[in-house]
């Protein structure tokens, strides 16, 4: 995407040049030449792309300084995936009474259901003490290391000069070899649907509430809305899904978001597809959210899922000369490169894919090339994705869009999971494998699991998709009996009989 620049280092010290290309030394070889050169890294935000970015840069020997505003761990470890996660995990746990009767399990005597109650404020005061827990081993695991960390704000002066403005109410002014940002995103709101913390909420918003929501309306079925919605109805909450779009989670797999929806509905929830909402106000001790179409929806509170923007703004980027893309995202190479020598970028502040695994991923990226070590640029078509509904929604590599619209000559066979011996045990009625492999060749190139715990199993199919196996390769490997990856092991089976 960017020229090749070299890499300019304090004054003084020797200039490392971008001629020594990627991938072609190997590992260490440059530890010791860093080491010498005192390198200065400023990371700006300690999230997932900052901290694991510092890790490897203090592991090459470079002068690590992290400027964090929020705690470490960022919003994925504070405000989103641990807490949200955790909020899903409970609500899951609650499910597994339902699927009990149907297993023939009676409670207390009772006919049939579960007479567990949810304590919100207990649940969500044990979210924020683990958040807070995971928060804290970080910062022992960078302090190990050597990295020093800083509350407050930073922003770039010039290209090598960052300004600290410290919690203390101190400013202090940072000369650095290398910069990274990441700064992350936050929710995206509605002027006509202002957060109050109270009724009005945002996914970082949800922490506080002590009670269940009597009637939750959720506006926005994506990722976030759908797993924050089938959470809450697992709650107890009665639950009204808003979706602007002609189906739930529309950027996924359409058999994948057709079971949850499914199971949505099935379930009680009330799913309204093709309705945007306009606006969300107070409404005596409720709130009543009003659609594009004049209809109006009555509720206890509503959470805004609507997307999110880059934290981006007032940090000096555009000025230092960073691009950035119309919607304020910061714009990288694969090496996590922006167009400033010497910066870079990772996480949702550059949009490149909204994964944790992936801010990391591109944390580490960047400081190996900043550093001189060697390095892999980003490859999306091996990163595994998960939606954490019940049941799951696993992918990776290629879609089954991708084959529709003629990027890829391949096959695929879905095997539903309601054929599956171990499926049958557990009483998990909704989901299928389904595996993708290249016409003639074999070689898988993707896949799909909607299952209980579906990010388990999606691992032997991202790591054939990353070492390109074949469907003969998996499914010449033995599986456990019964279990449920021995649908990927058939569903390559079928695929190899299908030649």
């Amino acid at each position: 995407m960017f020229e090749s620049q070299p890499l300019t280092h304090r004054e003084g010290n020797r200039e490392l040049s971008d001629r020594l290309r990627v991938g072609t030394l190997p590992t260490g070889w440059l530890d010791g030449l860093v080491k010498d050169l005192d390198t200065s890294v400023v990371i700006l935000g300690g999230g997932p792309g900052g901290y694991e970015a510092a890790l490897v840069a203090a592991h090459l020997g470079a002068d690590v300084t992290i400027v964090d505003r929020d705690g470490l761990g960022g919003a994925a470890v504070l405000t989103d995936c641990v807490p949200s996660k955790t909020l899903i995990a409970t609500s899951h746990s609650l499910s597994r009474f339902e699927v009990a009767g149907g297993l023939g399990v009676r409670f207390d005597g009772l006919t049939g259901g579960h007479e567990a109650v949810v304590d919100l404020g207990a649940v969500n005061e044990r979210i924020l003490e683990l958040a807070a827990a995971q928060s804290r081993d970080i910062a022992k695991r960078l302090e190990t290391v050597g990295v020093r960390v800083c509350r407050g704000v930073g922003r770039l002066v010039s290209a090598t000069g960052v300004t600290m403005d410290l919690g203390s109410g101190t400013t202090e002014e940072l000369d650095a070899d290398v910069v990274l940002v990441s700064t992350g995103a936050t929710p995206r709101v509605m002027d006509p649907a202002l957060p109050d913390g109270e009724r009005i909420l945002t996914w970082q918003q949800l922490y506080a509430l002590t009670e269940v929501p009597r009637r939750l309306i959720v506006v926005g079925s994506g990722v976030t809305g759908a797993e924050l919605a089938d959470a809450y109805l697992g709650l107890g909450s009665e639950v009204v899904l808003v979706s602007s779009r002609d189906r739930v989670l529309p950027g996924e797999d359409a058999d994948a978001a057709t079971v949850i929806e499914n199971v949505f509905r099935r379930r009680g929830m009330q799913v309204m597809d093709r309705s945007r909402a306009a606006g969300a106000k107070r409404a005596g001790d409720g709130v009543l959210v009003t659609l594009e179409d004049g209809r109006e929806i009555s509720g206890s509170h509503v959470l805004l899922a609507v997307g999110s923007i880059p934290q981006t703004q007032g940090m000096g980027l555009a000025e230092a000369g960073v691009a950035l893309t119309d919607s304020g995202h910061i714009r990288v190479d694969r090496v996590s490169r922006t167009s400033v020598r010497g910066v870079y970028a990772a996480g949702d502040c550059t949009g490149v894919l909204p994964l944790a695994s992936v801010a990391a991923m591109q944390g580490r990226i960047a400081m190996s090339h900043a550093l001189g070590d060697t390095v892999a640029p980003l490859q999306l078509r091996v990163v595994s994705a998960n939606i954490f509904t019940d049941p799951e929604i696993s992918t990776v590599g290629y879609s089954q869009k991708d084959i529709d619209e003629g990027r890829i000559d391949a096959r695929a066979v879905m095997l539903p999971l309601s054929t599956n011996p171990r499926a049958k045990m557990q009483n998990a009625q909704d989901g299928f494998v389904k595996l993708f492999a290249a016409t003639g060749s074999g070689t898988i190139l993707g896949g799909v699991v909607v299952a209980p715990q579906a990010s388990e199993l999606i691992f032997p199919i991202a790591l054939a998709v990353q070492h390109r196996l074949t469907v003969d390769q998996m499914a010449n490997t033995t599986t456990i009996y019964p279990s449920l990856s021995g649908s990927i092991a058939e569903a390559a089976r079928r695929l190899h009989s299908s030649d």
